[in-house]
């Protein structure tokens, strides 16, 4: 199949990108670690000893730098519906989220220990269509936002990745009523043109 104009410049754009040579020459997974460096850099979101749930984790560089800050006490456990190469001292849940059973496995493999720090970085699969691609944004993110509420112990935290439009602010005050501090966030990885943006949650009420 040919290449269209718009991915062979994507295509070009990405490899020129100096965020992915960095991954490359680092050991990371994706160009995406550097997005959720910035943001720990700046929140100190990271903590030796805590529990942390990454959903949406493939192709697994989020989980690969929370992991190197966790120490010996910590756990991580990465979620996704896609299969994902085996990081060291990661576990790893393939299933739905949604579903119960993935669910009552991730509390197994914690062992009923509190999760301290949810984390998405989940995008839908771009169909072109501004409208739906943001709709899709919207339902991810809400998906993450209720799987947070569920296992979190109280005075968690949230990051999510979410594209602003329609619903951004709506979902936005959600999270505002569960959490005692929520910020934006646009990591200079982030490509400028693109509309997404990360909101950090702190202080869970539950």
């Amino acid at each position: 199949m040919a290449r269209t104009k718009s991915s062979t410049q994507w295509m070009q754009e990405h490899f020129d990108d100096e965020y992915v040579k960095m991954a490359k020459a680092q050991g990371y997974r994706s160009r995406a670690v550097f997005k959720l460096k910035e943001i720990h850099e700046k929140d100190k979101l990271i903590k030796a000893g805590m529990n942390i749930v990454d959903l949406g984790a493939a192709p697994g560089g989020w989980s690969q730098f929370a992991r190197q800050l966790l120490g010996k006490n910590g756990r991580l456990v990465a979620l996704d519906i896609l299969p994902m190469e085996p990081i060291d001292d990661v576990d790893m849940i393939i299933g739905d989220f949604r579903e119960e059973s993935v669910l009552n496995e991730l509390y197994a493999v914690l062992n009923n220990a509190p999760i301290h720090l949810v984390l998405s970085d989940m995008a839908p699969n771009m169909s072109g269509n501004k409208s739906t691609d943001q709709a899709r944004s919207i339902f991810l993110g809400e998906l993450a936002l209720d799987t947070a509420k569920t296992v979190l112990s109280k005075n968690g935290v949230f990051l999510v990745k979410l594209f602003q439009g329609e619903g951004f602010e709506t979902y936005f005050k959600e999270v505002q009523q569960a959490f005692t501090s929520v910020v934006i966030r646009k990591p200079k990885a982030s490509r400028p043109r693109s509309n997404e943006v990360y909101i950090l949650a702190k202080g869970f009420k539950s």
